[in-house]
């Protein structure tokens, strides 16, 4: 794969969001399938690779940490910590945190660290100061936030210089894409979206029909209400037709949107066949022209999107059946 670069660090255009490997969409894969799939993501190109430490009360970690460890020195590895915002000391809490992760992930150091969610506003500097000084002491080698807003990334970005924002970011989300992405591109922040398939709803692969079971989050994301992948069919007609266009899956072509748009955007997508990955990954061989593009971007403005994908929804998880 190509390669690019958020900040100073240097990633396979496409990475691997590694949550789905143990929660979020149904029975995961057998440990040893998991082990092998994220082997056979750096076989591909793969050199990026996201976990966090709230995924699977941090059992996603420890299954990363083992995956990556023939080849560790070699890939970016991105975890993510989570404050309550309740905190007396920020910065014994963060080191904490990472003190944990480094031991469920097996090394002695991380080349991104996220704060997961921004619970308090008015400790973003504190984070931030946090970060620089992990960074200092080598135990990260760059930091970042999800789901900040602009004024949130450019008060951390001025205490401690960020490395990468992780939002969610795809055809059906695009919230960010007013202030967030225009901040990162100003201030040389890399922009990594999470859920660049809109969870799968982008591949074109799901129908009104379709049920969901156990802690599936398309269970609860409203973009997947039987109605609302009948109004989005639109959205599917189009990816649909470009795809036939270009010898390509409507999945390549929504990546491939992506890429084209900035230079420091970087998905990671959630794959859990080797199939779906070589389809992601080869997005990275679909280019777009300029009118191609522009064409995409004219038609996209056309279409109303219905439903989303809310933390709020995704709690309901936790109480359903």
């Amino acid at each position: 794969m190509e390669t690019r670069f958020l900040r100073d660090l240097e990633v396979s255009a496409i990475g691997y969001g590694c949550m789905g490997l143990t929660h979020g969409y149904g029975a995961a894969p057998e440990r040893s399938e998991s082990i092998r799939l994220i082997q056979s993501a750096y076989d591909m190109g793969c050199t990026f690779f996201d976990t966090a430490e709230s995924y699977s009360a941090g059992e996603n970690e420890k299954l990363v940490g083992e995956g990556i460890k023939p080849f560790r020195s070699h890939i970016v590895l991105a975890t993510k910590l989570h404050l309550s915002g309740q905190e007396e000391n920020v910065a014994a809490a963060v080191k904490s945190h990472l003190e944990a992760s480094l031991k469920r992930l097996g090394t002695d150091y991380v080349d991104i660290y996220y704060h997961h969610r921004i619970e308090d506003d008015n400790r973003v500097e504190e984070v931030a100061g946090a970060m620089g000084e992990l960074i200092k002491e080598g135990k990260i080698h760059g930091w970042g936030q999800s789901q900040a807003t602009e004024q949130q990334v450019r008060r951390a970005n001025a205490v401690t210089p960020l490395t990468a924002i992780q939002s969610e970011f795809s055809m059906m989300e695009r919230m960010f894409e007013k202030d967030v992405i225009p901040a990162c591109e100003e201030l040389g922040i890399g922009f990594v979206p999470f859920s660049p398939l809109a969870s799968g709803f982008l591949s074109g692969k799901y129908t009104k029909e379709q049920t969901y079971a156990g802690d599936d989050v398309r269970r609860v994301i409203s973009r997947f209400a039987p109605e609302n992948v009948e109004r989005n069919q639109p959205l599917l007609d189009l990816l649909h037709a470009l795809a036939q266009e270009k010898e390509a899956t409507p999945a390549q072509i929504s990546l491939a949107w992506m890429l084209h748009k900035k230079d420091f955007i970087v998905p990671i997508p959630g794959m859990r066949k080797v199939a779906r990955m070589e389809e992601n990954f080869g997005a990275d061989s679909v280019s777009l022209s300029e009118e191609e593009y522009r064409r995409i971007e004219e038609e996209l403005a056309k279409i109303t999107i219905y439903g989303n994908r809310t933390d709020k929804d995704i709690a309901k998880l936790r109480t359903m059946k």
